[in-house]
């Protein structure tokens, strides 16, 4: 039986008495105010709760807290086990996620045949390939997309589209290609079900965004301007692809629009304040995400527990610099701007992607994006 938050708190207290750290005051236990003692028990319990169910998403898939719901996470096993030690860059203080976002229920194959001529056929598809860094301090963090369609170098493949490398070879050829790209380390492995998206966005009771380009889908109807969007719409705004100006690199700021206005809804509408609201989110989150075993639950909650200070506004949303798209064969390809590129993936490496932006306040996802 799923254990109640309140039970949860308890066996993360370890025994410990709450009465035992509320201070009577000088008149001593037996002459304060009851209501009033009762209250600060409240809050003071309530504190403790809001401590051990402790989430913070961003984008990347980070969850938290009890072994209940971290065993809900989905592990993805071995996944660096074929990756050469020899060939990846030097680890950095900060802890990297190379985020796949998926999308199961999408009839529109973006892997297999569709990705690349001679990818296996039927592959998981690959819609959202993201690298989400934490810094060290847990005071800032930041989520690069790199469009799925980008004309790269694939180990032992040649130049393809980055997203046929999972097709290829699973994660550890997709950690491969991206640590060969951008020479930054990747610590862990993290898959978001977007099918699933629907889910999380009512779990915080929607998102809101400001949509650039009407949307539909299946009698779904996403309106432009400033919406608040319940889970089915959000799964359309995610989804739109062809009806976009830029295409995919629309789709791509709409992902990132999305994990944003996510992130800020957890962190402002008092959905963590509340351990009712707190524990269905995380319930919620931590069936749409999985990682790769070599993060436990007892990992999870210390990465949650680091970014505890973390707010949305030290997030930064950023698309790797392109230098325009093209054609290689029958394929579209986007292409990437090498040498822009490398000074981001510098700043994430060192720590340094608030300055980065700062200089560059264009890259940045804006509050518009279409």
């Amino acid at each position: 039986m799923t254990p109640t938050v309140a039970e949860t708190a308890s066996e993360g207290g370890r025994g410990m008495s709450l009465g035992s750290v509320v201070d009577p005051g000088p008149g001593g236990p037996d002459q304060e105010d009851p209501e009033r003692r009762r209250r600060g028990l409240r809050a003071l319990a309530y504190g403790v709760i809001a401590l051990l169910v402790l989430v913070l998403l961003a984008a990347a898939g980070v969850v938290i807290v009890t072994q209940q719901l971290g065993s809900q996470v989905g592990r993805y096993p071995n996944v660096f086990a074929d990756v050469d030690p020899s060939t990846r860059p030097a680890d950095s203080a900060g802890q990297t996620f190379l985020l796949m976002g998926t999308d199961t229920r999408s009839p529109e194959a973006t892997t297999g045949t569709d990705a690349a001529p001679d990818a296996v056929f039927g592959s998981q598809r690959s819609d959202v390939i993201m690298v989400a860094s934490i810094a060290q301090d847990g005071q800032s963090a930041s989520v690069v997309s790199i469009p799925r369609d980008s004309w790269v170098d694939i180990p032992g493949r040649g130049k393809n589209k980055i997203n046929a490398a999972y097709a290829f070879g699973g994660p550890p050829l997709l950690i491969q290609t991206v640590e060969q790209l951008t020479r930054v380390h990747i610590d862990h492995f993290a898959v978001i079900d977007f099918a699933g998206f629907a889910q999380m966005t009512d779990a915080v009771g929607g998102i809101d965004v400001n949509v650039g380009v009407p949307s539909e889908r299946d009698g779904v109807v996403v309106p432009a301007g400033e919406q608040h969007l319940n889970g089915a719409q959000a799964l359309v705004y995610v989804r739109e692809r062809y009806n976009l100006p830029a295409g995919d690199l629309d789709r791509v700021r709409r992902q990132q629009a999305a994990l944003r206005a996510f992130v800020k809804q957890a962190l402002s509408a008092g959905t963590l304040s509340s351990p009712t609201g707190a524990y269905t989110l995380v319930d919620t989150v931590t069936r749409h995400v999985g990682v790769d075993d070599s993060l436990s639950n007892t990992g999870l909650a210390q990465l949650a527990f680091g970014m505890r200070d973390l707010r949305n506004s030290s997030i930064s949303f950023l698309t790797v610099p392109t230098s325009g798209t093209g054609t290689e064969g029958d394929q579209s390809v986007v292409y990437l701007d090498q040498t822009a590129d490398n000074d981001l993936w510098f700043a994430v490496n060192n720590d340094q992607v608030p300055q980065w932006v700062a200089a560059r306040p264009q890259e940045q996802l804006s509050d518009t994006p279409r």
